[in-house]
Protein backbone atom coordinates (compact mmCIF):
# COMPACT_ATOMS: atom_id res chain seq x y z
CA UNK A 1 0.00 0.00 0.00
CA UNK A 2 1.14 3.55 -0.71
CA UNK A 3 4.27 4.95 -2.32
CA UNK A 4 7.80 4.06 -1.19
CA UNK A 5 8.86 6.54 1.51
CA UNK A 6 12.57 5.75 1.14
CA UNK A 7 12.91 3.62 4.28
CA UNK A 8 13.22 -0.16 3.99
CA UNK A 9 9.74 -1.72 3.98
CA UNK A 10 8.63 -3.26 7.27
CA UNK A 11 8.38 -6.97 7.87
CA UNK A 12 5.22 -8.67 6.66
CA UNK A 13 5.60 -11.47 9.19
CA UNK A 14 4.15 -11.79 12.65
CA UNK A 15 1.45 -9.61 14.20
CA UNK A 16 0.96 -6.03 13.07
CA UNK A 17 1.26 -4.86 16.69
CA UNK A 18 2.85 -6.76 19.56
CA UNK A 19 2.86 -5.41 23.14
CA UNK A 20 4.58 -7.47 25.83
CA UNK A 21 4.57 -6.56 29.52
CA UNK A 22 4.57 -2.80 28.87
CA UNK A 23 4.40 -0.50 31.89
CA UNK A 24 4.43 3.28 32.27
CA UNK A 25 4.16 5.55 35.30
CA UNK A 26 3.61 9.31 35.26
CA UNK A 27 4.98 10.94 38.42
CA UNK A 28 4.16 7.88 40.45
CA UNK A 29 0.74 7.33 38.86
CA UNK A 30 0.35 4.06 36.99
CA UNK A 31 -0.73 4.61 33.39
CA UNK A 32 0.08 1.12 32.07
CA UNK A 33 0.76 -2.04 34.05
CA UNK A 34 2.26 -5.12 32.37
CA UNK A 35 0.09 -4.68 29.27
CA UNK A 36 0.09 -7.56 26.79
CA UNK A 37 -1.74 -7.35 23.47
CA UNK A 38 -1.45 -8.49 19.86
CA UNK A 39 -3.14 -7.18 16.75
CA UNK A 40 -3.31 -9.59 13.83
CA UNK A 41 -2.66 -8.35 10.34
CA UNK A 42 -5.66 -7.55 8.13
CA UNK A 43 -8.06 -7.04 11.02
CA UNK A 44 -9.70 -4.19 12.89
CA UNK A 45 -8.87 -4.52 16.57
CA UNK A 46 -10.50 -2.49 19.31
CA UNK A 47 -8.76 -1.07 22.36
CA UNK A 48 -11.71 -0.17 24.57
CA UNK A 49 -12.02 1.42 27.96
CA UNK A 50 -13.20 4.53 29.79
CA UNK A 51 -11.48 7.89 29.60
CA UNK A 52 -8.22 7.76 31.54
CA UNK A 53 -7.86 3.99 31.20
CA UNK A 54 -4.44 4.18 29.51
CA UNK A 55 -5.54 3.90 25.89
CA UNK A 56 -3.86 7.10 24.69
CA UNK A 57 -0.62 6.38 26.58
CA UNK A 58 -0.45 2.99 24.86
CA UNK A 59 -1.27 4.43 21.43
CA UNK A 60 1.42 7.09 21.81
CA UNK A 61 3.89 4.41 22.89
CA UNK A 62 3.32 2.60 19.59
CA UNK A 63 4.61 5.55 17.55
CA UNK A 64 7.50 6.35 19.86
CA UNK A 65 5.98 9.51 21.36
CA UNK A 66 5.97 7.92 24.84
CA UNK A 67 8.77 5.67 26.06
CA UNK A 68 7.54 2.92 28.38
CA UNK A 69 9.35 2.21 31.63
CA UNK A 70 9.52 -1.47 30.75
CA UNK A 71 8.37 -4.11 28.29
CA UNK A 72 8.63 -4.58 24.55
CA UNK A 73 6.66 -3.12 21.64
CA UNK A 74 6.84 -4.03 17.97
CA UNK A 75 4.88 -2.24 15.26
CA UNK A 76 5.09 -4.00 11.88
CA UNK A 77 8.18 -5.63 13.33
CA UNK A 78 9.78 -2.29 14.23
CA UNK A 79 10.85 -1.00 17.64
CA UNK A 80 9.33 2.45 18.39
CA UNK A 81 12.27 3.33 20.64
CA UNK A 82 14.69 2.99 17.73
CA UNK A 83 12.59 3.40 14.58
CA UNK A 84 9.96 6.00 15.39
CA UNK A 85 10.34 7.90 12.11
CA UNK A 86 10.17 4.71 10.07
CA UNK A 87 7.03 3.66 11.93
CA UNK A 88 5.41 7.02 11.15
CA UNK A 89 6.19 6.48 7.46
CA UNK A 90 4.28 3.19 7.39
CA UNK A 91 1.38 4.03 9.69
CA UNK A 92 -1.46 6.51 9.73
CA UNK A 93 -1.98 7.96 13.20
CA UNK A 94 -4.89 10.05 14.45
CA UNK A 95 -4.34 11.33 18.00
CA UNK A 96 -7.17 11.79 20.45
CA UNK A 97 -7.02 15.55 20.91
CA UNK A 98 -4.26 17.11 18.83
CA UNK A 99 -5.17 19.26 15.85
CA UNK A 100 -3.24 20.46 12.78
CA UNK A 101 -0.85 23.38 13.40
CA UNK A 102 -3.07 26.44 13.77
CA UNK A 103 -1.23 28.49 11.13
CA UNK A 104 -1.31 25.93 8.28
CA UNK A 105 -3.88 25.84 5.51
CA UNK A 106 -5.46 22.55 4.47
CA UNK A 107 -3.19 21.98 1.45
CA UNK A 108 -0.11 23.01 3.41
CA UNK A 109 -0.86 20.55 6.19
CA UNK A 110 -1.46 17.60 3.85
CA UNK A 111 1.77 18.38 1.97
CA UNK A 112 3.58 18.65 5.30
CA UNK A 113 2.45 15.25 6.56
CA UNK A 114 3.45 13.62 3.26
CA UNK A 115 6.91 15.17 3.42
CA UNK A 116 7.63 14.16 7.03
CA UNK A 117 6.78 10.59 6.03
CA UNK A 118 9.40 10.76 3.28
CA UNK A 119 6.87 10.97 0.47
CA UNK A 120 6.46 13.43 -2.38
CA UNK A 121 3.17 15.36 -2.06
CA UNK A 122 0.64 13.71 -4.35
CA UNK A 123 -2.10 15.90 -5.83
CA UNK A 124 -4.31 12.97 -6.81
CA UNK A 125 -4.15 11.45 -3.33
CA UNK A 126 -4.84 14.83 -1.78
CA UNK A 127 -7.80 15.48 -4.08
CA UNK A 128 -9.24 12.06 -3.29
CA UNK A 129 -9.43 12.70 0.46
CA UNK A 130 -10.42 16.33 0.17
CA UNK A 131 -13.38 15.17 -1.91
CA UNK A 132 -14.13 12.21 0.39
CA UNK A 133 -14.45 14.54 3.39
CA UNK A 134 -16.06 17.39 1.42
CA UNK A 135 -13.23 19.79 2.27
CA UNK A 136 -13.06 21.58 -1.10
CA UNK A 137 -14.30 24.84 0.38
CA UNK A 138 -11.58 24.91 3.04
CA UNK A 139 -8.40 24.93 0.95
CA UNK A 140 -7.52 28.50 1.98
CA UNK A 141 -8.70 28.18 5.58
CA UNK A 142 -6.08 27.96 8.31
CA UNK A 143 -6.59 25.30 10.95
CA UNK A 144 -7.49 27.62 13.83
CA UNK A 145 -10.43 28.97 11.81
CA UNK A 146 -11.85 25.51 11.07
CA UNK A 147 -14.65 23.90 13.07
CA UNK A 148 -13.79 20.93 15.28
CA UNK A 149 -15.48 18.59 12.82
CA UNK A 150 -13.50 19.97 9.88
CA UNK A 151 -10.22 19.62 11.77
CA UNK A 152 -11.09 16.01 12.62
CA UNK A 153 -11.79 15.27 8.95
CA UNK A 154 -8.43 16.80 8.07
CA UNK A 155 -6.65 14.65 10.65
CA UNK A 156 -8.29 11.53 9.23
CA UNK A 157 -7.38 12.58 5.68
CA UNK A 158 -3.77 12.99 6.81
CA UNK A 159 -3.77 9.43 8.17
CA UNK A 160 -5.30 7.90 5.05
CA UNK A 161 -3.52 9.91 2.34
CA UNK A 162 -0.37 7.75 2.00
CA UNK A 163 -2.25 4.43 2.10
CA UNK A 164 -0.23 2.89 4.95
CA UNK A 165 -0.48 -0.79 5.90
CA UNK A 166 -1.48 0.10 9.48
CA UNK A 167 -3.83 2.71 10.95
CA UNK A 168 -3.58 3.73 14.62
CA UNK A 169 -6.76 5.64 15.40
CA UNK A 170 -7.37 7.15 18.84
CA UNK A 171 -11.06 8.10 19.21
CA UNK A 172 -11.30 8.91 15.47
CA UNK A 173 -15.07 9.51 15.42
CA UNK A 174 -14.98 12.47 17.81
CA UNK A 175 -16.69 15.53 16.30
CA UNK A 176 -17.87 13.69 13.16
CA UNK A 177 -21.54 13.90 12.25
CA UNK A 178 -23.45 10.64 11.58
CA UNK A 179 -22.91 10.84 7.80
CA UNK A 180 -19.13 11.01 8.09
CA UNK A 181 -19.07 8.44 10.86
CA UNK A 182 -20.73 6.06 8.41
CA UNK A 183 -18.36 7.01 5.58
CA UNK A 184 -15.30 6.43 7.75
CA UNK A 185 -16.68 3.12 9.05
CA UNK A 186 -17.26 1.92 5.49
CA UNK A 187 -13.78 2.98 4.45
CA UNK A 188 -12.17 1.15 7.37
CA UNK A 189 -14.08 -2.03 6.55
CA UNK A 190 -12.98 -1.79 2.90
CA UNK A 191 -9.43 -1.04 3.99
CA UNK A 192 -9.14 -4.16 6.16
CA UNK A 193 -10.83 -6.27 3.47
CA UNK A 194 -8.08 -5.16 1.06
CA UNK A 195 -5.28 -6.12 3.46
CA UNK A 196 -4.88 -3.19 5.85
CA UNK A 197 -4.82 -3.35 9.65
CA UNK A 198 -6.56 -1.00 12.10
CA UNK A 199 -6.04 -0.50 15.82
CA UNK A 200 -9.06 1.48 16.97
CA UNK A 201 -9.03 3.04 20.44
CA UNK A 202 -12.48 4.01 21.66
CA UNK A 203 -14.70 4.27 24.71
CA UNK A 204 -17.78 3.69 22.52
CA UNK A 205 -18.49 0.00 23.07
CA UNK A 206 -21.16 -0.31 20.38
CA UNK A 207 -18.67 1.00 17.82
CA UNK A 208 -16.10 -1.65 18.68
CA UNK A 209 -18.77 -4.35 18.67
CA UNK A 210 -19.87 -3.28 15.18
CA UNK A 211 -16.43 -3.00 13.58
CA UNK A 212 -13.80 -5.04 15.43
CA UNK A 213 -12.97 -8.72 15.10
CA UNK A 214 -10.94 -8.65 18.32
CA UNK A 215 -10.86 -6.39 21.36
CA UNK A 216 -8.85 -5.68 24.47
CA UNK A 217 -10.63 -4.13 27.44
CA UNK A 218 -8.34 -1.83 29.42
CA UNK A 219 -9.06 -0.08 32.72
CA UNK A 220 -6.71 1.68 35.14
CA UNK A 221 -3.74 0.71 32.99
CA UNK A 222 -4.46 -3.02 32.96
CA UNK A 223 -5.79 -5.22 30.16
CA UNK A 224 -8.69 -7.09 31.76
CA UNK A 225 -9.87 -9.08 28.75
CA UNK A 226 -8.30 -9.76 25.34
CA UNK A 227 -10.23 -12.01 22.98
CA UNK A 228 -12.05 -12.39 19.68
CA UNK A 229 -15.22 -10.34 19.57
CA UNK A 230 -17.40 -13.30 18.59
CA UNK A 231 -16.18 -15.30 21.58
CA UNK A 232 -16.85 -12.40 23.95
CA UNK A 233 -20.36 -11.98 22.55
CA UNK A 234 -21.06 -15.69 23.00
CA UNK A 235 -20.08 -15.48 26.66
CA UNK A 236 -21.44 -12.07 27.65
CA UNK A 237 -24.05 -11.18 25.01
CA UNK A 238 -22.54 -7.73 24.36
CA UNK A 239 -19.31 -5.82 24.81
CA UNK A 240 -21.12 -3.59 27.27
CA UNK A 241 -21.89 -6.57 29.50
CA UNK A 242 -18.32 -7.83 29.15
CA UNK A 243 -16.87 -4.45 30.04
CA UNK A 244 -19.13 -3.91 33.05
CA UNK A 245 -18.37 -7.41 34.30
CA UNK A 246 -14.60 -7.00 33.92
CA UNK A 247 -14.42 -3.62 35.67
CA UNK A 248 -16.46 -4.97 38.58
CA UNK A 249 -19.61 -2.91 38.03
CA UNK A 250 -21.92 -5.86 38.70
CA UNK A 251 -20.22 -6.64 42.01
CA UNK A 252 -20.95 -3.22 43.51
Amino acid sequence: MGRDPGWPPPSNRGPAVSVKDVSKNWDGTRALSSVRMQVRRREMFGLIGPNGAGKTTLMRSLIGAVEPDGGEIRVLGMDPRKEGLRIKAYTGYVPESETPPSFLKLDEFLDFVMEIRGRVPDRRAKDRWVEFFDLEGHSETISRDMSKGTRQKLMLASAFIHEPPLLLLDEPFINLDPIYQRKVKDHLLEYTASGGTVLLSTHILSLAEELCTGVAIINKGRVLLNDRTDDILKEYGSLENAFLHEVGYYSR
